[in-house]
């Protein structure tokens, strides 16, 4: 999932009155229409093991997730696996391999130069020599210490992982997963849907288990949609919005909306048509005010309720660093506050939403427990 440091930064967004999506009073407290709110583990329970790693997803489901969080990207060979993104330096140890060296390049993903080393320049056997690390250590210490230790898992080894899980502790685990990139990944000849399509009719436990896909893309969501057809009655399709001021990556030089048009009642009907759910940025849902503390919802989940839409916000995490301010404990950015977590999750909840994305699953279910 995408994150903007200015949204968590928390000025109260001249957008919200841009865009349509009213604030204050006169927004009416509202109830989830899901049959069950959701915890989802955020690339696993990644505010307490390197994230996308099998111990991630383990760790997520043992405290309680409804779903666990993987995002896909792809290898050379066409192999799906799980990766933040498809830029591997700040998540594997590639850097420490010295025969990879000449691999770092340069490249544009979505508009956006980066340098480093990328999924798609591996077969899955040179990226099973690598292993994970932690991707905010200054944040998460605590979890540096397991860096070294666990491999980059495919998807299909995630599902495998989930479904002996599921049956393990006696209750269906879903899974959740991201397409990153699309556009990206078919421009270089390795589209991710269809590898995603085979591999979620070859495994019972994704035939069958709730599932749900999410992009910040459009066209993909729509493929999706008319390839799977009437045979994935469990599965979800989640519409992902980022920056008001942006739009899929998919439109760019289209006459497409932004993302805060897609927001506003019209746009979000729009998505209804081949979506299930909005997966917004959670200051979409309450912003921050100028002294950072929470503001007073927008109508965003009423107009997606309205819709028929599902809302699932992201991301919900513990560290002082990404809490509102009177809800911080004590101490530095890497400071942990339970309680100020809980606190802001369930204000999240009395707007509404019908799920949540979460780095502390525990966390999480404590708040929804209520």
């Amino acid at each position: 999932m995408r994150r903007s440091r200015l949204r968590q930064a928390g000025l109260l967004p001249s957008w919200m009155l841009l865009t349509g999506i009213a604030t204050g009073a006169d927004v009416e407290p509202i109830r989830s229409i899901a049959a069950q709110i959701l915890v989802i583990g955020h690339r696993g329970a990644s505010a307490l093991r390197p994230e996308h790693t099998l111990a991630s997803y383990a760790k997520a489901i043992e405290d309680g997730a409804d779903f666990i969080e993987p995002d896909l990207v792809m290898t050379r060979d066409g192999v799906l696996v799980a990766r933040h993104e498809n830029e591997i330096s700040g998540t594997t140890n590639v850097a420490d391999h010295p025969e990879f060296a000449a691999r770092r390049t340069a490249k544009t993903i979505d508009g956006t130069p980066m340098h480093g080393w990328f999924t798609e320049d591996f077969t899955l056997a040179e990226l099973k020599t690598l292993r994970a690390r932690e991707r905010l250590p200054e944040l998460r210490p605590a979890n540096a210490r397991f860096d070294g230790q666990f491999e980059v898992p495919t998807f299909d080894e995630l599902v495998e992982f989930v479904a002996a899980q599921s049956t393990l502790r006696g209750r269906v685990v879903g899974i959740y997963a991201e397409i990153k990139h699309s556009t990206y990944f078919h421009a270089i000849g390795l589209p991710l849907e269809d590898r995603l399509i085979a591999a979620i009719r070859a495994h019972a436990h994704t035939r069958t288990a709730p599932l749900f896909l999410q992009s910040f893309e459009v066209g993909n969501l729509q493929y999706l949609r008319a390839r799977l057809g009437g045979e994935a009655g469990h599965v979800k399709l989640i519409q992902l919005l980022g920056e008001h001021d942006e739009r899929p990556f998919d439109s760019l030089g289209a006459p497409t909306p932004t993302y805060a048009a897609m927001m506003r009642p019209d746009g979000l009907r729009a998505v209804a048509r081949y979506a299930d759910a909005i997966g917004p940025n959670k200051l979409a849902v309450i912003p921050r005010l100028d002294d950072d503390r929470l503001g007073a919802p927008t109508s965003l989940v009423a107009d997606a309720h309205a819709a028929g839409l599902l809302v699932h916000p992201y991301t919900f995490r513990p560290e002082n660093f990404f809490l509102p301010a009177g809800e911080q404990a004590p101490g530095g950015p890497a400071t942990r506050s339970d309680a100020g977590a809980i606190a802001e999750m369930r204000a999240y909840l009395d707007a509404g939403i019908d799920g949540l994305f979460s780095d502390d699953p525990a966390l999480a279910r404590r708040a929804v427990a209520r």
